[in-house]
């Protein structure tokens, strides 16, 4: 998918399958050619009816930003974000495979043009595809709730039982969807097997690697034996950047207290990142505000009444991989990636998301006993103020973190992947 937060996985993906010698062709989204060049891979564009700009997807897709966060708007973005581009990734697949005759395609479990491409191909004509869940895992489960209502599991029966109960009413609620989806798959000259579509995204590929550990994924008694979580991918380093005049304080005797908004959703730095510098403005601790835009330090500064606090460094960009090893906590909207990098060095978060796949990665924060879910995209500054004392102060957090980074550095997801595609092929 043409967004940063799926294109990233898959260009490390790229990266690491060129640097072992394999031959790797990247189809994405055109603005992303420069970053396939430089992990080593021949760059293709996805056809302009399945591009767009991440970055500003109310301009890409007219008429999403009069619809409010919430039913409407999920429905809205499976129509038109992810279901309507599928003929037209599925027939870019076929053209590339026509002079490009790959052993095994790898895609994001969101372009589903490749899922296309398994159903509509017997194996013995068509490349392994292995599918990658970049996000939670979408896999319906007689053990978990349905994704997207952002539940933790409940145990016993009478989990089973609520499960059952709110899977039927979202297959009642979802049958439009269900029945586009189906119609655009045959648009495409394929059919949908029955059942939930995210049970078909996992359980239809030859093999799907879940991007994750199993400390914080919620565990499924029924998952096709296909489905496998493979850990976490590392982050560059990020030394292509100079950094910043004030780092030596990062490694000071203050705690450090990062807080961002991603790389998605961060049009309103009011949201999170403003309610945040203000509740820690009084405390003794070093707030890194990393706002994810270039304007972001000016704009959090005007929302604050024209400066920043002494205790608060604001900038664009910072290499998370090296600022995590010397922070004490994180508070993040719930981007997937962002919370995993910060558990992988043990750092406990605070989490207030709402949009996307936020509230399920916020649940499984709270599940895994890693940090806090404020259950909210808007938090009151006192509701932060109170969150980070938590983690900060009571040593569980901290310690349930580090067990997780523990349970991360066991996996070697590249290794992984590489030993599929040799396997599979």
């Amino acid at each position: 998918m043409p967004a940063l937060g799926h294109t990233g996985p898959l260009l490390a993906i790229s990266a690491d399958l060129a640097a072992r010698g394999h031959e790797v062709v990247f189809l994405g989204g055109a603005r992303f050619a420069g970053a396939a060049a430089r992990a080593g891979a021949r760059f293709v564009a996805l056809p302009a009816e399945a591009d767009f700009d991440d970055r500003d997807l109310d301009a890409s897709f007219p008429g999403r930003s009069e619809l409010p966060p919430g039913p409407e708007r999920i429905a809205f973005d499976v129509r038109r974000v992810f279901l309507d581009p599928v003929p037209h990734q599925y027939r870019a697949l076929l053209a590339l495979l026509a002079e490009f005759p790959a052993e095994a395609v790898i895609a994001d479990a969101f372009l589903q043009g490749a899922l296309a491409l398994a159903l509509g191909r017997p194996r013995a004509e068509r490349p392994a595809l292995i599918g990658v869940g970049v996000t939670p895992s979408m896999l319906p489960s007689a053990d978990t709730a349905p994704f997207g209502l952002g539940l933790p599991p409940m145990p016993g029966e009478e989990g089973r039982a609520r499960n059952r109960a709110l899977q039927e009413e979202l297959d009642r609620r979802g049958e439009p969807l269900q029945r586009y989806a189906e119609k655009v798959f045959a648009e495409a000259g394929v059919q949908l097997p029955e059942g939930p579509r995210g049970r078909a995204v996992v359980a239809v590929p030859d093999v799907f690697v879940q991007l994750t550990v199993p400390g914080f994924e919620y565990p499924r008694s029924d998952a096709p034996a296909s489905y496998r979580l493979i850990g976490a991918l590392p982050g560059a380093v990020g030394g292509e950047r100079p950094l910043p005049s004030w780092w030596g304080e990062v490694t000071g005797e203050r705690q450090v207290v990062v807080v961002t908004q991603g790389t998605l959703a961060n049009t309103d730095l009011g949201e999170l990142i403003a309610p945040t510098v203000a509740a820690l403005a009084e405390r003794d601790v070093l707030v890194v505000a990393a706002t994810g835009r270039p304007d972001g330090p000016q704009l959090l500064a005007g929302l604050l009444g024209g400066r920043l606090p002494d205790n608060v460094r604001a900038v664009d960009y910072v290499p998370f991989e090296r600022l995590l090893p010397h922070t004490d906590a994180l508070v993040s909207n719930g981007g997937y990636g962002g919370v995993q990098t910060a558990l992988r060095y043990g750092v406990p978060v605070v989490v207030a998301g709402v949009s996307e796949d936020k509230p399920e990665v916020a649940a499984r924060v709270q599940w895994s006993g890693a940090g806090l879910d404020l259950r909210t995209g808007r938090p009151a500054p006192e509701a932060v103020g109170w969150a980070v004392d938590q983690v900060l102060g009571e040593g569980r957090f901290r310690e349930r973190a580090r067990a997780l980074g523990a349970e991360y550095a066991e996996y070697r997801p590249f290794d992984t992947i590489a030993g599929l595609v040799e396997s599979l092929t």
